[in-house]
This record gives C-alpha cells, sequence and structure tokens, in this order.
C-alpha cells in the first residue's frame, strides 16, 4: 500500500497547505528581518570603524615619526580584558555558566565589504592618505585593534572561530603607514532568543485559527456527504443544516430542497401505481366469482390460474411500490443465522440449499428486507439451477454469493432482468417465468442498504448473484 505523506482529507489538506503558507510566510518575514539588521549593523560597523580610525590618524598625524612609532605600538599592544573561547571555567572542571549567544541567521550580504570601507575611510582621511583594506594575514602583525560595535563579549567570544578579520593600512602623506585591525562577525545578524520565541506563539495562534476555521469549512461538507449518502435508505431523511459560510448553507439549502423535490415525487407516484394495484384486486374478485358459475371444469380451471397469476403480480406490485417504506428500523442481523432459516425452509419444502462460509460479526440492516432479498435470489437459483450454494465472505463489506447448476442468462439480458416485470421467457406460466419483479426487489433493498446486486455467468455453467453490503462504522 502507497503511503501519502500528504493528507487526503480536505480537512487535512486545507490545514496542512495553510499552516505551510504560515511557515513559509515566517521565514520570509524571518529572513527580512535578518536582512535588514544584517545590512544596519555591518553599515553602522563601517561607519564608526571610519570614524574611530580617522580620529586615531588625526591625533598622529602631527607627531614625527618617533612619536608615532611609539604611539602605534603602545595602541597596538593588547590591554585590558580579552574575549576567549567558551570553555571550563579557571580552576573548575567542566564549562561554568555562561550567556547563551544570540542566534545567527547567516545571509550573503555586503559582499562588497572591503571596497565600501576602503571608500568611507579614505572619503573621510582625504585624497592625502593612501587607503589598503585586506583580509589579515597570518601569522597576523602587530595592529591597532577596532572594537566590534553591536556585540557583547560572551557573542565575541562565542564566534571567535569564525569571525573575518582585515587589516587597514592607512599611508601617511609623508609615506609611513598604520595598520587598523577591525573584526567582522560571521555573515548574519544577531537575533535575539525574543524574536524566535514571539515568531512561534504567533505560528501556533495562526495554526489554532486556521484549524477552527478548516474545521468549521469541511464540518458541513462532511454532513452534506453523510445526509447524500442517507437518501434512500430512510423513509424520514433528516433535514441538513443550514450553517457556515454562505456558499454552504446555499449548498444545504439546494440539498434539503432537493431532498424535498425528490420525496414528494416518489412518494406521489408510489400512491398512484399502489392504488392502481390495490384497485385491481376489485374486478380479479368479481371475475373469480364469474369463473365459480362456469359449467365447463377445464376451462374453470385454466381462467381460475390466469386470475391466480395476475393476483399474485398485484400483490408483488404493491409489495414493489411499497418497497422499504414500512419503517423497519435497522438493527444487527445474525446473517449465518438469517441464512441457517432460509435454508431451512427451502429444506423442509425438499430443495437444495448448501451455505458455507461465516460472517465475522451482525450486519446493520433491516432482517425482513434482508430476508427477502435473499429467499428471492436463492429461489431463483433453485427454479432454474435445481439447486442453490451459498458463500458467505466477510471483511470491509458483506460479500453474499448465490449460484445455481442452471443455463445462465445470455450476456445481453444480464442487466435487463433487474427491469420490473422483464421476463427471459415470453410464457406468462409463473412456473417458469415468474411476474419479472423478484429480482428487482432484491436489487431495491440492496440499494436501500448502500449496496449492489449483480449476476455473472460462471465459466463452468450456472449463474452467480452476487449480493455486496458494505459495512459502515
Amino acid at each position: 500500500m502507497r503511503l501519502s505523506l500528504w493528507p487526503q482529507s480536505l480537512f487535512g489538506r486545507l490545514l496542512a497547505a495553510s499552516v505551510a503558507a504560515v511557515l513559509v510566510a515566517q521565514a520570509v518575514a524571518l529572513l527580512l528581518i535578518a536582512q535588514e539588521r544584517e545590512r544596519f549593523v555591518l553599515q553602522g560597523s563601517v561607519r564608526e570603524w571610519t570614524r574611530r580610525i580617522t580620529e586615531v590618524t588625526a591625533m598622529l598625524a602631527p607627531m614625527d615619526a618617533g612619536a608615532r612609532a611609539d604611539a602605534i605600538s603602545e595602541l597596538s599592544a593588547p590591554r585590558g580584558r580579552q574575549p576567549r573561547r567558551a570553555g571550563p571555567a579557571p580552576g573548575t572542571d567542566g564549562p561554568g555558566p555562561r550567556s547563551q549567544p544570540r542566534g545567527f541567521v547567516r545571509l550573503p550580504l555586503l559582499s562588497d565589504f572591503e571596497q565600501t570601507l576602503k571608500e568611507q575611510v579614505h572619503g573621510a582621511l582625504g585624497p592625502d592618505y593612501g587607503i589598503e583594506v585586506a583580509p589579515t594575514p597570518q601569522p597576523a602583525p602587530p595592529a591597532i585593534p577596532m572594537p566590534v560595535p553591536f556585540y557583547e563579549v560572551h557573542e565575541l567570544a562565542a564566534h571567535q572561530a569564525s569571525a573575518q578579520r582585515y587589516d587597514v593600512i592607512v599611508r601617511f602623506p609623508a609615506g609611513d603607514t598604520v595598520t587598523f585591525r577591525v573584526t567582522r562577525m560571521p555573515g548574519g545578524a544577531p537575533l535575539p532568543h525574543n524574536l524566535f520565541i514571539n515568531l512561534a506563539l504567533v505560528v501556533l495562534l495562526l495554526v489554532i485559527v486556521l484549524y477552527v476555521a478548516a474545521r468549521n469549512i469541511t464540518r458541513p461538507l462532511t454532513e452534506l456527504a453523510r445526509a447524500a449518502d442517507s437518501v434512500g435508505r430512510q423513509l424520514q431523511p433528516a433535514q441538513l443544516q443550514e450553517r457556515g459560510a454562505r456558499e454552504l448553507r446555499e449548498a444545504a439549502h439546494a440539498f434539503n430542497t432537493m431532498q424535498d423535490r425528490l420525496h414528494r415525487y416518489l412518494d406521489s407516484r408510489s400512491r398512484v401505481l399502489a392504488a392502481m394495484s390495490h384497485d385491481l384486486k376489485t374486478p380479479l374478485t368479481r371475475l373469480r366469482l364469474q369463473v365459480e358459475t362456469l359449467e365447463n371444469p377445464p376451462m374453470q380451471e385454466r381462467i381460475g390460474k390466469e386470475l391466480d397469476e395476475m393476483e399474485s403480480m398485484v400483490h408483488e406490485a404493491l409489495s414493489l411500490f411499497r418497497g422499504l417504506d414500512d419503517g423497519e428500523p435497522a438493527v444487527p442481523v445474525d446473517i449465518d443465522g438469517l441464512l441457517a432459516q432460509i435454508a431451512g425452509e427451502f429444506t423442509d419444502m425438499g430443495d437444495t440449499v448448501t451455505v458455507s462460509g461465516t460472517a465475522l460479526k451482525p450486519f446493520v440492516g433491516k432482517p425482513q428486507a434482508l430476508k427477502r432479498c435473499l429467499t428471492n435470489l436463492i429461489a431463483n437459483a433453485i427454479k432454474f439451477g435445481s439447486r442453490a450454494q451459498v458463500q458467505v465472505e466477510d471483511g470491509s463489506a458483506l460479500i453474499i454469493r448465490i449460484r445455481d447448476s442452471g443455463p445462465g442468462i445470455p450476456p445481453a439480458e444480464l442487466e435487463r432482468v433487474f427491469e420490473p416485470f422483464y421476463r427471459l421467457e415470453s410464457s406468462r406460466n409463473r412456473d417458469s417465468g415468474g411476474t419479472g419483479l423478484g429480482l428487482a426487489i432484491a436489487r431495491d433493498i440492496a440499494q436501500a442498504h448502500g449496496g449492489t446486486l449483480t449476476l455473472a455467468n460462471l465459466p463452468a455453467g450456472g449463474l452467480e448473484a452476487l449480493l455486496t453490503l458494505p459495512r459502515r462504522s
């Protein structure tokens, strides 16, 4: 079975797509924030370094060569507390407490850093000074260190290995030089932990809102699907609640209207046909009384059989028109017990019915309707095949196969036999052709339970009626 990470339900897809869009939007926002902060930090650092280099150069310019060299040597000497790499505190066996560095979002920004710094310093000192900016060689020569703006000591210590150092060489008009060393922190902006926490809270809040919104959209659709599936199963299906967004309310209203119209349409036609079939009983009764007065016994017997057939057809027509509108509730039905009961009834009449396989659990349905459906199918198998073989298979659906050893049905007629009053034989003899309503009633019952009923010819001869009843949670 192929597994898909993409949800299959509409609710899951709406939620997944919305959450993905929120995460992408937040990632883009974080990237833009980091980009702007990186630009601010680096450009601010360049301005600060330019100012300090200009001040120190202006201080050294009036000095003679000896005094200038002494001043440069003194400014280049390390002083004060130097940042160190994070590690065990002195005198301890493990890492001591330290502040956590702020997160960095690395971005390839300000790639012309060297040229930008050179232009800024050259513009501040004037054309009489020569300026060179290059990465610090190894080993690093003495230089006047420039402080790193916007960063704290623990951050400098945490990123000592990845920091980039540059030497800014200023050449005085007299020809001597002074070297300044600047430290560029790793590409990216130092983002505080609070920013990530705030973004996480925003994403969580948006996910909750999107969950509620998606559920409000998909719940009415789920109810609509269930209501549509129940059409034809219940005598009076419940009206769908018209709630939710305007489009959902309009869809629910249209479904309720369609359901009312369909119910009235079927009810009116069933009443008319049932009334006509019921009214036929009166002339049939009169004809039966008149037949009793005939003095010709062979004619009396022949007309009597015709009247019996007509009366049987009227009775079955009434049952067909009434359908499942008998108010019978759906209850758990023991299929094995029901089949054993039907097989016993046919066996008592001298027929052969065998049942194999078992149902795993009861099936929720209308017991009398299911009994009638199975009885009609088994009766057809016995009538045209002399015996019936019933096979039960259970799983996600309850499958009942009823096979006979008869001549089968021409492939072109496999669907037509389900039409009311349609018979393969042109004879009106009930013993051979029947009324043509048994299969129509059986299929109506199967469809009313959400199932299907199909016929197929067996390769070795005979016919198989396949009744499939889906199990529903």
